[in-house]
């Protein structure tokens, strides 16, 4: 359960609070693989925000790319059960860094983080770490590019990460994969003979007696 500050409360009480959405997109650089993060936020400047980190629970200090390239994210249910949530969200087609982050890098299944922070109107500071509203994956990302004159924008769809638990296992039960796992774990080794083996009940029995009864 999330504990409130008391100055927050009555802000929240008040309605006088402003939210502003966080966004960070993990993709990876086509030539290596390696990770590369970007950070989004609805309103203008870059800032250095900290926010509820959504994977250790501790306080970090993120920065955002502001300049209106987050216009908007799809109302996010707050649910205590595993239902997959689908989101969408739209960026400003005319931003340079999302455009490169979509075009140039590999966001297929990236990680997705959203943020919700709440500022104080009259000073516009957080009045806490922006809080963790949705962690996913990217789902779909595209790009339609107008017709002269008109608008266009970028949309990314997003799952959240209990999609995982959707997902098959396509491996198998057997020695050569329990091994691969833990090397020397042998609980599976008789796997694939145990189910021709004869267990006799009662008085020492032969092969003979077990096909004869």
């Amino acid at each position: 359960m999330r504990s409130i500050p008391v100055s927050t409360q009555a802000l929240l009480e008040a309605q006088t609070l402003v939210v502003r959405d966080f966004m960070r997109i993990t993709g990876r650089v086509r030539a290596t693989g390696a990770p590369i993060t970007e950070g989004f936020w609805s309103d203008l400047g870059d800032v250095s925000a900290q926010v509820i980190d959504a994977d250790t629970g501790l306080v970090v200090s993120y920065d955002f790319k502001g300049v209106g390239s987050l216009i908007a994210v799809d109302p996010i249910p707050m649910v205590s059960n595993l239902t997959v949530q689908e989101i969408e969200v739209t960026f400003s087609q005319l931003d340079d860094r999302i455009n490169e982050l979509l075009r140039v890098y590999d966001i297929r299944q990236a990680k997705v983080e959203i943020y919700r922070g709440e500022f104080d109107p009259e000073t516009m500071q957080m009045v806490e770490p922006a809080t963790s509203r949705f962690v996913g994956f990217i789902d779909g990302a595209p790009v339609e590019t107008p017709a002269e004159g008109g608008e266009g924008s970028i949309s990314i769809k997003c799952v959240s990460s209990a999609q995982e638990l959707t997902r098959g296992n396509p491996d198998l039960r057997s020695h050569e994969s329990q091994i691969a796992r833990a090397a020397g774990d042998n609980f599976y080794r008789d796997v694939t003979s145990c189910g021709d083996l004869v267990i006799f009940w009662g008085r020492r029995g032969t092969v003979r007696d077990a096909a004869d009864s």
